[in-house]
């Protein structure tokens, strides 16, 4: 079926509401809801229900617009107080890890390919390129999946493949555009080459840092003077931010992934007027771009295509999960004595590929001196898939089987106070050993200049007072002087 203007809601709708129930009822199996979300969309093609949608160029727009959002709203939702330990090791990892990813499959696709498949034998520059496609975790998986997963992990890991995922695009984007340019000019991989091109690494990741940090704060300032009683206004002044980062880095040489990363970073951490209202709106936007990158990328793939690729997908996935990847984390992570043996192992595992090796081979389709670019193409969403529901649906089975899962508490109330209150929201379950069974409120000891807002008890709400009784397994929200708090 041909997309017109005038059914293009209609599909739009149905793809949109399929795939939200798709990928609620995947996640309650555990499957990755990206992965129902490239499902949906490939039954939905040509070898479904007859969709046709073979743009490359729009859908590397679609994937830009929507990395951004993705890479924005992941830094407004870290913490920095936590990835700061993880620094050195998640760069190191968005780095180093990468180049040491991109050889390895490199080598091993050149070899490959001359026996399995000498119809498709690529050289150097061709099998270093669709190895660099796939060197990148997958910022939109990792984020969704971890924050979906309700599994806290021990050591400091939930920060560190966060800040993996978000800072390691930019060195594989390098290395993309370098090789197809490379293999565009018909250069030969030269010494002098690989210099240029630190040094244009160097170079984008510098600008990109301080095009970010500038950015991120300028839209503080300027979100925090709006001063304005439409509170919807707010969002959209961060997103106009957001796109400033990404466009003005890229005019000034830096990398415009980075760029965004790194700003989300600095607002998120930043007192910002309606925080809340702004963290909230990101959230449902970050899904919908999501929904719509996948949807898009899975009516790109013709599935028929993927049966020729098997076999050596097949491969080509188990050797980038069980050696190139631990390889790699296991090199980088190397001098950081803070983690086990098992975190490394667990690094290893979540490597999971996404939307974003799938971006980067539309800009081989896109370039008419990519032989095979349609067969890179395939081979690459075939990893993906294949990722997604080896790794993807393990998660949290590897953190338990490994030992390294732990307790999360989760908020009950979510309540959350405007950041010009220089108070604190905290809640409390009241146990045994905090009072006797019945015993009034008045009579709890609780720190100075705090107050009790509201009680849960099962599934009411209660408004307290000094003589409302207080029973075991009651859950408290309280609020308290920040000041006061630290202190006690």
């Amino acid at each position: 079926m041909e997309i017109t203007p005038g059914n293009i809601m209609l599909i739009v709708a149905i793809l949109l509401f399929f795939s939200v129930l798709v990928g609620k009822a995947g996640s309650k199996y555990g499957m990755p809801a990206l992965l129902a979300f490239l499902g949906i969309g490939m039954v939905a093609g040509v070898d479904g229900f007859g969709l046709q949608f073979d743009s490359a160029v729009q859908a590397e727009f679609i994937g830009m617009i929507s990395l951004c959002i993705i890479l924005f709203s992941g830094g407004l939702d870290t913490d920095f107080k936590k990835i700061k330990p993880v620094l050195a090791p998640g760069l190191v990892l968005a780095t180093l890890g990468v180049l040491v990813t991109t050889v390895l499959t490199g080598v091993f696709i050149h070899e490959m390919m001359r026996v399995l498949l000498p119809e498709f034998a690529f050289g150097w520059a061709e099998s270093l390129l669709l190895a660099a496609i796939m060197s990148s975790t997958d910022s939109a998986s990792v984020f969704s999946i971890l924050n979906s997963s309700g599994v806290g992990l021990k050591q400091r890991l939930k920060p560190t493949l966060e800040l993996e995922s978000g800072s390691n695009d930019p060195m594989a984007y390098l290395l993309v555009i370098l090789l197809i340019s490379v293999i565009e000019s018909g250069e030969a991989l030269t010494g002098k080459l690989f210099f240029d091109s630190a040094l244009t690494l160097v170079m984008q990741l510098g600008v990109g840092v301080a095009a970010g940090f500038a950015i991120g704060y300028a839209t503080v300032k300027i979100v925090n003077a709006i001063n304005s009683s439409n509170e919807f206004l707010y969002p959209v002044m961060v997103i106009a931010c957001c796109f400033f980062a990404f466009t003005l880095t890229g005019l000034c040489g830096g990398n415009s992934y980075l760029a965004v990363y790194v700003a989300g970073l600095v607002v998120g951490n930043s007192k910002l007027a309606l925080k809340r209202t702004i963290a909230t709106f990101f959230g449902g936007f970050t899904w919908l771009v999501q929904i719509i990158m996948f949807l898009t990328l899975g009516l790109l793939v013709n599935p028929h295509e993927l049966l020729v690729i098997i076999v050596p997908g097949v491969l080509l996935g188990v050797l980038m999960i069980l050696i190139a990847r631990p390889v790699a984390v296991f090199l980088c992570m190397a001098p950081f004595r803070q983690f086990s043996f098992k975190a490394k192992a667990y690094v290893s595992w979540v490597g999971l590929r996404g939307a974003v090796p799938i971006i980067f081979a539309t800009y081989a389709l896109m370039s008419p001196q990519v032989v095979h670019a349609r067969f890179m193409f395939n081979i690459v969403f075939f990893i993906t898939i294949l990722s997604l529901l080896i790794q993807g649906t393990t998660v949290n089975t590897m953190a338990k089987w490994l030992g390294l899962d732990e307790v999360v508490d989760k908020k009950i109330f979510n309540v959350e106070l405007p950041e010009e209150i220089d108070a604190v929201m905290h809640e409390q379950t009241i146990t045994a050993s905090d009072l006797a069974d019945e015993m009034f409120l008045s009579e709890m000891t609780i720190p100075e200049q705090t107050l009790v807002i509201f009680i849960k008890r099962g599934d009411k709400y209660i408004v307290p007072k000094g003589n409302t009784r207080i029973y075991i397994g009651d859950k408290l929200l309280l609020i308290s002087d920040k000041e006061k708090l630290a202190k006690a």
